[in-house]
């Protein structure tokens, strides 16, 4: 779980510059969702995995979490369309 969470994470990190350039807004409505099952992954990877090896499931789900406050900042300022 950890593994498919970080890959998650740094596959949305990706989109998520992708989707800062002008008139790509639009791509976050995509993006939130996406982290957000990202972020479940490694959610459930932290609760069932022993403390001393739940590391990838911990880093992919900061970087989950990042890639969702970003995204919807991103949209809070341009509404989504730029």
């Amino acid at each position: 779980m950890g593994l498919i969470s970080l890959l998650w994470g740094i596959l949305s990190m990706v989109l998520m510059v992708i989707a800062l350039i002008p008139l790509v807004g639009w791509a976050n409505w995509l993006l939130i969702p996406f982290a957000a099952v990202g972020a479940v992954i490694g959610a459930i990877g932290v609760l069932f995995t022993r403390s001393e090896r739940n590391g990838r499931a911990k880093a992919g789900l900061l970087l989950n979490g990042i890639v969702i406050v970003v995204g919807i900042v991103r949209l809070g300022i341009g509404g989504g369309v730029i």
